[in-house]
C-alpha cells in the first residue's frame, strides 16, 4: 500500500465555487489540510509560481506538487483518498459522471457569469440559456446515472456531480438574491433540487 500524502495545502478563496468543490471533496474523504486564503486582487508569489499557466485558485498542493484547475483537483482527490469513492467503479459508468461534470463547467457555468454581468435582453438570455441546460441535466442524470433510494445523485453517499452542483448551491441561491432572478426551479429540476439541498446539509460539509 503506497504511502499517504503527509503534508496537503489548499490555496482557495471563500467566494469561489470551484474551491468550494475541492474543500468539500478534501471534507468528505477526511483529508486534513491547512487552508490559505488569497487575495484575488493582490496574488501572493506561491499562487503565481504553483499555477503559472492559470494564475488562480483553487490549487492543491500535495507533499509539495502543485496541482491546478478544480476539475482535474477532484479526480485526483479521488485517486489519491479511495474512501469513500466519489466515481463509481464500473468504467462505463464512471466516463458517463465524467460527462456530466464537464456539461457543468461548460454549459450552466458560462450562463451564470454572463448573468452576473449583463443586463436586459441579454440577462434574459442568459437566464433561459441556464434553466434549459439545467433541464437537459436534470434528465441526463435521471437517464444515465440516478437509481431511486438514496438523496444523492450518487445514490446513498454523495459522489462527484454531487460535490460540484452540491457546493454551487450557495453561490447559485446569492445569485438569485443579487441579480432578483429565479434559476433554480424545483418544479422542473426537482431531482437536481432535492440532491443539492441534501448536500448542503451534510454535517461534514457544513462544519469548520
Amino acid at each position: 500500500m503506497a504511502d499517504q500524502p503527509k503534508e496537503v495545502k489548499l490555496y482557495g478563496h471563500g467566494f469561489s465555487g470551484y474551491c468550494t468543490m475541492v474543500h468539500s471533496a478534501l471534507k468528505l474523504k477526511g483529508v486534513a489540510f491547512e487552508y490559505v486564503e488569497e487575495d484575488l486582487q493582490n496574488k501572493s508569489e506561491a499562487l503565481l509560481r504553483l499555477n503559472p499557466v492559470y494564475k488562480k485558485v483553487p490549487v492543491l498542493v500535495v507533499d509539495g506538487e502543485p496541482i491546478a484547475e478544480s476539475l482535474v483537483i477532484l479526480q485526483y482527490i479521488d485517486d489519491v483518498w479511495k474512501n469513500p469513492p466519489l466515481l463509481p467503479e464500473d468504467p462505463y459508468q464512471r466516463a458517463k459522471v465524467r460527462f456530466w461534470a464537464d456539461y457543468v463547467y461548460q454549459k450552466l457555468v458560462p450562463p451564470v457569469y454572463r448573468i452576473r454581468a449583463s443586463e436586459g435582453d441579454a440577462r434574459k438570455k442568459a437566464e433561459e440559456e441556464f434553466r434549459a441546460n439545467m433541464i437537459t441535466l436534470e434528465d441526463g442524470i435521471r437517464e444515465e446515472l440516478w437509481s431511486a433510494g438514496g438523496s444523492f445523485i450518487n445514490g446513498e453517499k454523495p459522489g462527484l456531480l454531487d460535490v460540484i452542483m452540491g457546493s454551487c448551491h450557495t453561490g447559485l441561491k446569492y445569485l438569485e438574491d443579487v441579480a432578483g432572478v429565479k434559476l433554480v426551479e424545483k418544479d422542473r429540476t426537482p431531482l437536481l433540487c432535492s440532491c443539492m439541498e441534501a448536500f448542503v446539509e451534510l454535517d461534514v460539509v457544513k462544519g469548520p
